[in-house]
């Protein structure tokens, strides 16, 4: 996604970020306020991985579909060995290993749902095999400030993978629990606290979101409350830009929302809206409303990404974010327009959104449907090009989350007994949203924001011509000392 600004880079430098490193560690499971919550229960419920079995078993579309970009995928299969680290490192200037990590967490969690449709336990054997091989080796997160990409990505993904085999008995559940709270929620912590020492409007939200996805997940993987209250109070009030109002930082009266990212490129507002919707979707499953808050809010940012997207004309009101660092560098840079898109250009981000708002809201929310129709069936990690953006989302939206339409669309699913508080609770059965759904009538673009976008565009199957039309774009705006 970005690089780091010159002096905050120069701070931060390539030093360690590892167990305790500029943070506090977090408190064991046994010491957490309390009591556990509902697993598994990150982006997927026992009641989600039953649907997906039952579905596939009965041969019913378009599931099959989905389980068939699930199983020949290379990474879905029983003989992946995994190749763990002690030090994964991510950013210029330092010796990039990253895309093992990765490959890995993609090979445990692709096994693991695939488990989980099938029965077939060699599969499952394989996920505990690489989530224990790297539990039992990991020990920092290293780099330039991609590091901060680093943790945040692949800690939400590696925690979800694990979920998936947290009840297996050769698991090591503590070993993984300790990866997450030391090596990777410092990391993202860090960052949601102190942005890499640059000013707070520094990083797009991106950054950010990839943080509070990994915070998120720790939280609920190693059952600590406190944890898991932070990262839902950022969502709402946090100072950076992924926090939900300045992410989405203008409302309009026709059911849509401007996404601010949309005034840089296309991959990245993608990016925002899947990572977005990766927070809600687990804070759902824990009984906290994220989707709806501020009268689903959310849904309304989505639905501009996903018409502007189809290549839909959609308002941007011009926005001015500072840049540098802190008693450092610094400048400022505006963005007065939604950037040009080409409709061809997708992630696997689509159809968990609709299907919440749509199936089990009972909320119309037409660009959504569109894009989740048009991306069917959705892939996962290795589908979507060879580097790192095509990694970002775990992928398989139309096996895991196509779901059959509410009852009561108006009520949501009975929350876990032991949901977080009041602050973050979902709306009373029978309540009415009053949200408008819809209007009346080396480095790659995914991943770093870099100048490998007309090779991501090629291998993701986006024209030529539009990737360098967004590459143009970028350079353009690209300035001395500034953040991507």
């Amino acid at each position: 996604m970005l690089k780091a600004t010159g002096a905050a880079a120069g701070a931060a430098g390539v030093g360690v970020v590892g167990a305790g490193v500029g943070t506090t560690a977090l408190a064991s499971p046994a010491l957490a306020a309390g009591s556990a919550f509902a697993h598994p229960g990150l982006l997927h419920t026992r009641a989600d991985l039953d649907r997906m079995a039952a579905k596939v078993k009965a041969g019913a579309r378009p599931y099959t579909a989905g389980f068939a970009k699930l199983t020949a995928n290379r990474h879905a299969q029983s003989g992946w060995r995994a190749n763990p680290q002690a030090t994964v490192y991510r950013g210029a200037g330092s010796p990039q290993n990253y895309t093992v990590l990765y490959n890995d967490i993609h090979a445990a969690y692709q096994n693991a749902l695939r488990y989980h449709v099938t029965g077939e336990t060699a599969h499952a054997d394989t996920a505990v095999a690489i989530l224990n091989a790297w539990s039992g080796k990991l020990t920092s997160i290293q780099g330039s400030a991609d590091r901060f990409l680093a943790a945040g990505l692949y800690g939400y993904q590696f925690a979800n993978a694990a979920e998936l085999v947290r009840d297996h008995g050769d698991f090591a559940l503590e070993r993984a629990q300790d990866v997450m709270r030391n090596v990777f929620h410092p990391v993202s912590d860090s960052f949601l606290r102190d942005h890499n020492g640059a000013v707070i409007t520094n990083y797009w939200p991106n950054w950010d979101l990839t943080a509070l996805a990994c915070v998120l997940a720790t939280g609920i993987f190693c059952d600590d409350r406190a944890v898991v209250d932070r990262a839902v109070e950022y969502f709402k009030h946090g100072d950076g830009m992924g926090s939900v109002k300045h992410a989405i930082p203008v409302v309009h009266d026709d059911g849509l929302a401007e996404w601010v990212e949309a005034g840089r490129d296309q991959g990245h507002a993608l990016l925002g809206v899947g990572l977005m919707g990766t927070v809600c979707e687990m804070a759902w499953n824990q009984g906290i409303d994220l989707y709806g808050y501020d009268d689903s809010r959310f849904l309304k940012g989505a639905q501009y990404v996903a018409k502007w997207s189809l290549g839909g004309d959609v308002p941007y009101t011009a926005n001015t974010r500072k840049k540098g660092a802190i008693g450092g560098w610094s400048g400022s840079e505006t963005a007065t327009r939604a950037a040009g898109v080409d409709p061809a250009m997708t992630r696997p981000i689509w159809a968990m959104i609709a299907n919440h708002y749509t199936k089990r809201r009972g909320l119309s929310a037409s660009y959504l449907t569109r894009a989740a129709a048009k991306a069917a069936p959705e892939g996962g990690g290795g589908d979507y090009g060879p580097n790192s953006g095509g990694y970002d989302q775990l992928g398989f939206g139309t096996l895991a989350f196509t779901r059959d339409k509410a009852t009561d669309p108006a009520a949501p699913a009975p929350a876990p007994a032991s949901s977080p508080a009041a602050s973050g609770a979902r709306p009373q059965a029978g309540a009415t949203p009053s949200v408008v759904a819809s209007p009346a009538s080396g480095r790659d673009l995914a991943a770093t924001g870099s100048e490998e976008v007309v090779g991501w565009a090629a291998a993701a199957g986006v024209t030529a011509v539009a990737g360098g039309l967004l590459l143009l774009r970028r350079r353009d705006r690209v300035r001395q000392g500034a953040a991507e």
